[in-house]
């Protein structure tokens, strides 16, 4: 399976999150979210404009579009 940003996945679609790429601020806040290697995240909500809503662990969570585009996954089915 490719590896991609979580930004261009479809809602209904899922992976393991891989890496996560950004400064170490960027990557501290997204630890603490939950975006850890390993993780599995499935897109709820991706619209053209406005934020993604995905699961993670027990809840979802809400991030911006770029935010999204730091977070590599590797697609699940």
């Amino acid at each position: 399976m490719a590896v991609l940003p979580l930004g261009l996945l479809a809602p209904g679609q899922g992976g393991l999150i891989k890496d996560i790429i950004g400064g170490r601020h960027v990557r501290c806040r997204l630890t603490e979210l939950g975006f850890i290697p390993g993780a599995k995240v499935r897109v709820w909500q991706n619209q053209p404009w406005g934020p993604l809503i995905v699961s993670l662990g027990d809840g979802r969570v809400a991030i911006g579009r770029g935010v999204a585009q730091k977070i590599l996954v590797e697609e699940t089915r």
